[in-house]
């Protein structure tokens, strides 16, 4: 990892490790049990004292169970590794809370969790072309910066959008906010806008315009909204950026448990 294992948000990881421990105790435990009957091997799932057949209803339902499991294991096992390694002290334990936080679009309002997120268009911007000299994983980004930030969220485990289309109040055109992360531990969004050239004036009105866009739609900056900033002579810091990410996740835990 180039970033992650660095520079590591603390509380947003205890709630990891919290999220796959809460969702390992949920989800049952699901075994493979190989058996011959009448001179053929026979597999099946075990959950608990029952068996189900592989093509079965039950068994579909119970093997996306097992790879479930399996991946949860996989991360937490790497996330209590980061722990240790960086923290001297037993995680945090969180009560997973329930977060509702909307998005008025002048029209109605939308709940911003799983479902928006799905509903929105990876890199629908076309205005501006963009070249390949920032390209990861499929996608151009704009500037270096933006694509050290995809690196970095791609490591975390948090799913983004690149510059999806996004309406809000007011507005008689789409918006193409720079990200839309996913939380999927509290199963609700973030708009990140990466601010590269506040060394021109007309850009600073943009982005002053821009915040009163996410206000009028009933979204609270550095809540629901942060901003990171570079110019001409100030590279992106990933301290920077994970700091913000840790602020927004925690106080969004405090702030907003239901």
């Amino acid at each position: 990892m180039k970033y992650f294992d660095t520079y590591i948000p603390q509380e947003y990881l205890a709630l990891k490790i919290n999220y796959c421990r809460r969702q390992l105790e949920l989800l049952p435990p699901v075994s493979v049990h190989e058996q011959k009957s009448r001179g053929k091997m026979i597999t099946r799932f075990v959950v608990g004292n029952h068996r189900y057949n592989l093509n079965s209803p039950a068994g579909d339902k119970y093997y996306k169970i097992m790879l479930l499991r399996s991946e949860l294991e996989e991360k937490l096992q790497i996330y209590e590794a980061i722990w240790k390694h960086n923290f001297l002290k037993p995680v945090p334990e969180y009560d997973l809370p329930k977060i509702t936080r909307t998005l008025n679009t002048g029209y109605d309002k939308i709940v911003l969790n799983r479902d928006f997120f799905n509903s929105l268009k990876e890199d629908a911007n076309n205005k501006y072309s963009k070249s390949n000299a920032y390209a990861f994983n499929g996608i151009n980004y704009r500037s270096a910066a933006e694509r050290e930030i995809a690196i970095f969220y791609t490591e975390a485990g948090i799913p983004f959008k690149y510059e999806p289309e996004v309406w809000f109040n007011g507005m008689n055109k789409p918006a193409f906010p720079d990200f839309v992360l996913l939380i999927p531990e509290l199963d609700t969004c973030k708009f990140h806008e990466h601010c590269g050239l506040m060394n021109y004036n007309n850009y600073v009105r943009d982005v002053t315009l821009k915040c009163g866009t996410y206000a009028g739609s009933g979204l609270l900056l550095d809540q629901d909204v942060f901003f990171t900033y570079s110019n001409d002579d100030l590279t992106l810091d990933i301290r920077y950026l994970s700091a913000k990410l840790n602020s927004v996740v925690f106080g969004t835990m405090l702030n907003f448990n239901q």
